[in-house]
């Protein structure tokens, strides 16, 4: 304590159940801040994966969830998870072999870039799966920017 005293800095006790205890000499105020440093920096080198979704209906047309798809495939290549979701309203979900047909051609037109991470489940009144980008998909972003095929549709034909 006397040692601690004259360096003006604080004793702090490492290992307390040790016999003799184990203490250190040091600036416990800049141990906090450099502890702290280190978790900030820790949580920014995490890779934070986002969960797009795509929602859509037992009776959409082929043409619509082709735009759909793509979107979905954009995202896949840019190594987002997306869940498809497709809603029943009324008496739809009398009929849920339709969802599930639905929900199995989107995941086999996607299958070059994903695998089925949630197999397609009922929720409520919901019918959804989760896709996630396979291995081989983190290759194609690399070539064009992520908007640029945003622009080009975009030109293309004009959006509502």
């Amino acid at each position: 304590m006397r040692i601690a005293r004259e360096a003006e800095l604080d004793l702090v006790e490492v290992s307390p159940t040790a016999n003799p205890p184990v203490c250190r000499v040091m600036d416990f105020g800049k141990f906090l801040y450099e502890r702290e440093k280190k978790e900030r920096e820790a949580r920014k080198a995490q890779t934070k994966i986002e969960v797009k979704e795509i929602r859509l209906r037992p009776k959409t047309t082929d043409h619509h969830r082709e735009f759909k798809v793509e979107d979905a495939r954009r995202w896949l290549e840019h190594n987002m998870k997306v869940r498809v979701t497709i809603r029943f309203r009324g008496r739809e979900i009398t009929y849920p072999e339709i969802a599930l047909e639905d929900l199995k051609e989107i995941a086999q037109s996607l299958s070059d870039v994903s695998i089925v991470e949630q197999p397609p489940a009922i929720e409520g009144r919901g019918m959804s799966m989760v896709l996630a980008p396979s291995k081989g998909g983190k290759k194609k972003p690399a070539s064009p920017p992520p908007g640029a095929e945003e622009k080009a549709k975009e030109s293309q034909s004009p959006r509502e």
